[in-house]
């Protein structure tokens, strides 16, 4: 079950807040969401008040307003518009006779979307993900088994780029195919670490280096700087 709050932000600008008791949860958890509505969606136990989580927000409401400041503009995907995934410029075209979506050359520098053109931008947020999902397999399966996770599924947060439960189930940000290859590659190491570490204590960081590889500060120093321009579409 979950109920609505409101928080108002300095602005005057009033979000919806989503209280939702979570069984096996020991712990608060914020997450601010920007589509495709701004929301604050917080986790909790049973036994935690929505009041004491309420106090717990305000507390944080720097936190909050700043992942709200910081998120880009939205742009409207458009056909002719070139965008970057995984790295690679992308000219998104579009073609109403054809039924499916599919790359016009060999080095995926051209996506043409098929069918109406109400349904454009679904199309081509839908071919993105479903092309993120099968880069992430294919990287999971150069990896040890007994890093595989139970579970696999994408997800559109604001905070967060991936998340791993104890019972070995793994999400990620579908945002991921905005960054560059190896970035991806980066988060998807992290969360595969969290299999034999659910913390990020030292021992934790070193599995992540040994997973990724050479690169990899460079690799989480390009999100944290640049994370955010990842949600200037949809």
């Amino acid at each position: 079950m979950s109920s609505e709050n409101i928080f108002v932000l300095s602005n005057g600008e009033s979000v919806p807040v989503v209280v939702e008791n979570r069984r096996g949860a020991r712990n608060v958890t914020l997450r601010p969401k920007t589509s495709p509505k701004k929301e604050i969606h917080i986790s909790k136990p049973w036994t935690t008040s929505t009041k004491f989580v309420m106090n717990f927000l305000e507390s944080k409401r720097k936190w909050v307003e700043h992942i709200f400041n910081a998120m880009p503009q939205k742009e409207k995907i458009a056909p002719g518009m070139i965008i970057s995934i995984f790295g690679r410029d992308v000219c998104i075209t579009h073609d109403c006779t054809m039924r499916s979506n599919k790359y016009m050359n060999e080095e995926k520098t051209v996506l043409c979307i098929g069918g109406d053109a109400d349904m454009f931008e679904r199309r081509v947020r839908d071919c993105i993900k479903a092309e993120l999902l099968s880069e992430i397999k294919a990287i999971i399966k150069t990896t040890p088994h007994e890093y595989w996770p139970t579970r696999i599924t994408l997800r559109d947060t604001s905070s967060r780029w991936g998340s791993c439960s104890s019972n070995g189930h793994i999400s990620f940000s579908w945002r991921l195919a905005f960054a560059p290859y190896e970035v991806m590659r980066y988060v998807v190491m992290h969360e595969l670490s969290h299999r034999k570490h659910m913390d990020h204590s030292p021992e934790f960081w070193a599995n992540v280096g040994e997973l990724y590889g050479f690169g990899v500060e460079r690799a989480k120093r390009w999100l944290s700087k640049n994370g955010q321009s990842l949600h200037r579409y949809f």
